[in-house]
């Protein structure tokens, strides 16, 4: 489906007056990547005020197609309809079709049905916010070192921290009115992660960062020892709450600066994140401390 000659954007829904109908529950079987980009999209359906009969009005697709594909119900969504219903809304076309095509490839869609589902829709080339730039290209060193200690592989990493910076374009007239844009996205770099970290009894499992650790190289008996003190450690650390966990681990795994470069990161004050970091290493001992026989 192309664009007829001289169809500009629709302009965006204006918030603040009736809301829509929120859609159903998204479907289980709706992947991580998948609910990645349906999550925003619905809450910028009901955000909007426009009803189903709306969209069907700006879309040109019936009521049952939009509902199945804002519950992510059925096959997934081919990719014009999808971006029919982002422009009804208003939301950039680029992060969301990088974003698309993500989910698309987990759903395990041919390259060959991606590249002509995307080729059947006519999209002028879009450039993020110039502040979207300026942020991400200050945190992209921090967040990938933050990720690559839970997700170990340089393409997992790459997909996750990617993946954040395209929501947060996504959504960015709205992250940039919020409170604390910092903390906000720090927040969601962070469930982009452990979306994807492994676990183990309901924590992110560390244990296997253990091994690019320096501490972990050395003759095979001191290094099984230092290996087993890792493991421990780390794994105490997987057992902290996430604020005390993520200044530990960006400031003794990633080796960043707690006076200025965290702070900043994670959207906490410099008083607040010394207190965290205090905190988190006396929990530490704690968990660390070994047990008399009556414990």
């Amino acid at each position: 489906m192309t664009l007829p000659p001289g169809t500009g954007q629709p302009p965006p829904p204006q918030a603040g007056g009736r809301r829509g109908r929120k859609p159903a529950p998204i479907s289980e079987a709706a992947g991580l990547s998948h609910r990645a980009w349906l999550e925003p999209v619905r809450d910028f359906v009901f955000s909007s005020g426009l009803t189903l009969d709306d969209l069907v009005d700006r879309s040109g697709y019936s009521k049952t197609r939009i509902s199945e594909l804002l519950r992510g119900n059925g096959y997934y969504p081919a990719w014009e309809i999808t971006f029919s219903v982002i422009r009804a809304l208003g939301l950039p076309v680029q992060p969301m079709r990088r974003l698309w095509s993500a989910a698309a490839r987990e759903a395990h869609k041919e390259p060959d049905w991606i590249r002509h589902c995307i080729r059947q829709v006519a999209c002028e080339p879009e450039t993020p916010p110039l502040a979207h730039r300026a942020f991400t290209e200050t945190v992209r060193a921090p967040y990938t070192a933050y990720a690559r200690t839970f997700l170990l592989t340089d393409d997992r990493v790459r997909w996750a921290v990617g993946e954040t910076f395209d929501l947060l374009w996504l959504s960015w007239s709205t992250a940039v009115s919020s409170e604390n844009l910092r903390r906000n996205a720090w927040r969601l770099l962070r469930s982009r992660v452990m979306a994807r970290a492994g676990h183990r009894e309901g924590r992110p499992d560390l244990r296997a960062a253990v091994f690019s650790t320096e501490e972990a190289s050395g003759s095979v008996p001191d290094r099984l020892v230092v290996l087993t003190d890792l493991v421990d450690l780390f794994d105490a650390i997987a057992r902290l709450p996430h604020d005390h966990m993520d200044v530990v681990v960006l400031r003794h795994l990633c080796g960043l600066d707690l006076e200025e470069t965290i702070p900043y990161v994670t959207g906490l004050s410099p008083a607040i994140a010394h207190a965290v970091d205090h905190h988190a290493r006396a929990a530490l001992e704690d968990l660390l401390r070994p047990c008399s026989p009556r414990e």
